[in-house]
This record gives structure tokens, sequence and C-alpha cells, in this order.
């Protein structure tokens, strides 16, 4: 998939649309993770150096009604973008409006201004959400260009991306969206072997289709954390009181029949009687689990047979926490999964298909032993299941 990208354009004294993903947790009113404000710098930077005008935009959070907006603001984000870039960014308080037009209209060449949530004109109607035709066309009509680096929301046709771009001449991905392409993209297009994909997470049913797919085109999918149970009593295991979809029995044991052996499970688990961070811990083989125990992490025999397949890979593609990784106790299935992987990025591509695994790798200190951590949470689960993203088919094809 060959994209234009910001480089493609000339930029000086352009006003320059960057949607970019600035979706960060907040606590207390503070960013307890600016992951996402960091991966965006460089896009912005080099429009700022080119010459540009740069006008920022992003969602933030779920703004159902006026009462949202107070802890939706993006002015904390605008002022932790400053301190990045070490200069002035003018934050408008605005989606619209005379305002905003007259100081993107004071914008002089290298400097940045970021207007105010775009989920706040979901208020009345979804106008961003459900891609408003005259929402996206006034958005449009404020810049010259648009550089759509927001992968986090790529899989949604909304006014900030798809709008935008159905009404102005020239549509590009920002360094993050091209290298979201590349790796994400360009691993599942043509993957170096062998390639193995590990899942997690809770349910079966939210990676029915990236199963699929991947079974497709990888050699060989592991599979833990809370789904491996539905999977386990498809194979005729008691599972105790461990996470099961009853209702994905059947499901998962077509999938295990589709597979022809290529879904890998564990030997063995570490089971809880309680879902608390202080409950004792036990080592159990996946046909002896106790009716009154849970699974809370995958056990050390399957942390050995995982780590044997990804020492061989040389394409790994991670999407989903392998046990309770958020209580300390439970979370060893993971850190050696994520340890392995980063003991093997000198001779493959390791990718983190954002989410969870993502935030455990990052809470580990091990993100700078990866190829590429995704910014998508549901965009990486949609790309990884083979889907087209509005968000990137909207950009201009070379």
């Amino acid at each position: 998939m060959s994209k234009k990208t910001v480089r493609d354009i000339a930029i000086k004294g352009k006003k320059v649309l960057i949607r970019v993903d600035f979706n960060v947790p907040l606590k207390d009113g503070e960013i307890s993770d600016e992951n996402r404000i960091v991966e965006a710098l460089p896009t912005i930077k080099y429009v700022l150096e080119q010459g540009g005008r740069a006008i920022v935009f992003s969602h933030l959070g779920r703004v159902k009604d006026e009462a949202d907006k107070a802890s939706n603001s993006l002015k904390v984000v605008a002022k932790r973008l400053e301190e990045h870039l070490g200069q002035k960014v003018t934050f408008i308080p605005e989606t619209r409006g005379t305002v905003l037009e007259n100081a993107i209209s004071a914008l002089k060449d290298g400097e940045v201004l970021m207007f105010e949530n775009t989920r706040f004109e979901d208020i009345n109607g979804k106008k961003e959400s459900k891609n408003d035709p005259e929402l996206g066309k006034y958005w449009a009509s404020l810049g010259d260009v648009f550089v759509n680096d927001a992968f986090g929301t790529a899989h949604r046709d909304a006014a900030s991306n798809v709008g935008i771009a159905s009404n102005i001449k020239q549509t590009v991905a920002g360094f993050l969206l091209e290298k979201e392409i590349k790796f994400i993209g360009g691993t599942l297009e043509n993957p170096q072997r062998p390639f193995v994909a590990i899942l997690g997470g809770a349910k079966v049913s939210d990676k029915i289709e990236v199963i699929k797919n991947l079974l497709k085109i990888s050699d060989h999918v592991l599979i833990g954390g809370g789904m491996a149970y539905t999977f386990f009593k498809a194979m005729g295991y008691e599972i105790g009181t461990s996470l099961l979809e009853a209702d994905k029995v059947e499901l998962a044991k077509e999938l295990l029949e589709l597979a022809n052996g290529k879904i890998i499970l564990g030997e063995d688990v570490i089971t809880a009687k309680a879902f608390d961070p202080e409950s004792e811990k036990h080592v159990r083989a996946i046909d002896q689990i106790p009716s009154d125990e849970m699974g809370m992490d995958i056990g050390p025999r399957t942390i050995s047979k995982f780590e044997s397949y990804i020492q061989e890979a040389k394409t790994v593609v991670w999407n989903g926490p392998l046990g309770v990784f958020e209580f300390p106790r439970f979370a060893e299935g993971t850190r050696s999964v994520a340890y392995a992987i980063t003991e093997i990025k000198d001779q493959a591509t390791t990718i983190i298909g954002g989410g969870d695994s993502a935030a455990a790798v990052i809470q580990f200190g091990l993100a700078d032993g990866f190829t590429h951590i995704s910014t998508g949470g549901g965009a990486s689960l949609e790309y990884l299941e083979g889907k087209v993203l509005p968000g990137i088919a909207c950009v201009d094809d070379k």
C-alpha cells in the first residue's frame, strides 16, 4: 500500500490541518500516559520546520452531553504539547466559529494552533463520529492541505478524517500513520517467516476475525489470556470459574479444526480462588483446574513453550495480554513473553498491536525492545483482521 506522506507536498506558508490522536488517559485532570503525544511530535515538528502553519486537532474521551465537556477539554494536552515543542501553542476552546477562524488567519509560518475536542460536536447529533457532511466541509475550509496522523481513529469514518479528506485537494499521511501502514500493513502483506502471532485478552468474540485472518497468513498462532479458556472448554477440559464465553465454545471448536495445528495453546495456567491481587496463586495443568479456581495467567510450562516459538520467529505480531498483568502476582506470563520478544529484536520484526498489550510492555519498561508499538487499539485489531480502514483509504495514493 503506497500512500502519499507529508514529505510529498509543499508546506511552506500553507495552513496545514493535522489530525492527531491525542486521546490520552487523564487522571484527576493530569495526563497519565503521554505516549500518543510523543508519537505525533515528528509530524508536527516537520510541518513547523518546513514553514507550515500547523492546525492540530483531536478527539478526547467520550462526550455525550454538556457535562462531559469540562473533563474532556484538550487544554491540558495543548499545554503538554507546548512543553514538548518548546514553543507557544495557541489553544482555541472552540471547534468552529469566528474566534477559531480569526486565530487561524493570524497564524504565521512555523506557528501552531490547537482547537478543542472534535467530539464536542457529538453532543447534538454525533456530527463528528457520524461524519456529518457539513462539518467535514467546514473543517476542510480551515486549511490548505490535510495531514492525517491519527491511526487510533483510522477505523472510523468520521468528519475529522474522511470528512475533511473528501473536501480538500491534498490528503497525506503523517509519519506515525506512515509507520503503522509500513509495519502492520506491510507485515501482513509480506511477512518474513516463521511468522508467529500471539493473541491474548479477555474474549474470543473480540478477535474472531483476527484469528481467521492470521490463520491464513501466519505460521503459528499462540493463544493465552482469558480467551484461552473458551478454547480449553472446547477441547473438553474443565476450567473452574475461569472466564468463559459459553456461546463461543462451538466457534472455538471450528477455529481449532480450521487451524489444522496452527493454534498453539498452553499446557498449564496460574490459578486463584478470587480475582484479587493478593489471592494465593497455584500452578495447574490445564486438565487439573479445580472447580473453585480461575485462570489468572499462563503457567511456567506454557511460558517455555511460547518462548520456543518466539525464539525461531522472524516476524512477531502480538495483541492482548496473556494474564491479569495489572496484578503483579499474575503478570509473569505477559512479562516473560514480552521479554522473549525483545530478545529477538535484532533478527525479527516485532510488533505490538496497541491496547492493553502495549500498556503492559510500557509498564514493564520494555518498549524500546520492539520494532513497533501501535498507537491504535481498535484500529490495530481491524487492520489485523485485514479490513480496509477508512482513515487510511482516504489518504491520497502515490
